[in-house]
């Protein structure tokens, strides 16, 4: 086995109580185990999507060089926004890595604490995470926030993130008890545009939002000035 590397963190395996139980689509609570993994720290930054771009001559964020976004080699270590999730799953396959599940991203947010709302208990102040009420007016340098229980940066604000799964309001209601995906594709409409699950709030939501079990979807193709990434990989370590 293999020590943690840099920038990552070690994500334990266990059992989880997923969503909440307010008749949404984060609905009914349910249990989960989750395999241990590893995952980004940091939400990925500019300074490292750019390496991306300039290796593989990717195409640049949307909102490029836009000082209101804090986008561009001027911000090295805010958060890239202005990626699609189609963007950020090249990205991933080109660094080794993978966007997490829907069910991974959450049990991490919540940093082994149960049944709270936010990362780091039942409320969320301007100190807890840059949020619209924060007055950040867009996003901050990774790490600017107090870190949940697993070591794991802005898990509530900052920027909304891409996850791997396909967006279904029922799913909960039918998803396995370990390790989901997510549902297969459930509509007709061509695969860049069929929606992916977004999760956590970002610099422009509200508190509400910003829950661990608040869901959200955009088309796998939208660019964003609120939404990000961060990448997780399996792996066992020392």
């Amino acid at each position: 086995m293999e020590s943690v590397p840099e920038g990552l963190a070690l994500i334990p395996g266990g059992h989880f109580l997923m969503g909440a139980d307010e008749g949404r689509d984060h609905s009914p609570i349910h249990s989960v185990y989750i395999n241990s993994f590893l995952m980004d720290r940091y939400e990925v930054t500019n300074a490292r999507y750019l390496q991306f771009c300039q290796a593989t001559a990717h195409r640049l964020p949307a909102f490029w060089g836009m000082d209101q976004f804090r986008s561009g080699p001027r911000y090295p270590e805010h958060p890239v926004v202005g990626v699609s999730w189609l963007d950020a799953q090249v990205y991933a396959t080109w660094i080794g890595m993978r966007l997490p599940t829907e069910a991974e991203w959450e049990y991490a947010a919540r940093g082994g604490l149960a049944g709270k709302n936010y990362p780091n208990g039942d409320t969320l102040n301007a100190p807890d995470g840059n949020f619209v009420r924060s007055g950040q007016g867009g996003p901050v340098a990774v790490g600017s926030y107090p870190a949940n229980g697993y070591g794991l940066y802005d898990m509530q604000g900052n920027v909304v993130e891409w996850v791997w799964d396909y967006y279904d309001a029922h799913y909960y209601a039918s998803s396995p008890t370990e390790n989901p995906r997510g549902p297969e594709a459930v509509d007709l409409r061509p695969e860049p545009v069929r929606f992916r699950v977004i999760r956590g709030g970002g610099w422009h939501s509200g508190p509400y939002c910003s829950r661990v079990y608040y869901r959200n979807a955009l088309p796998a193709n939208w660019l964003d000035f609120n939404v990000g990434f961060r990448c997780v990989r399996d792996g066992q370590v020392r």
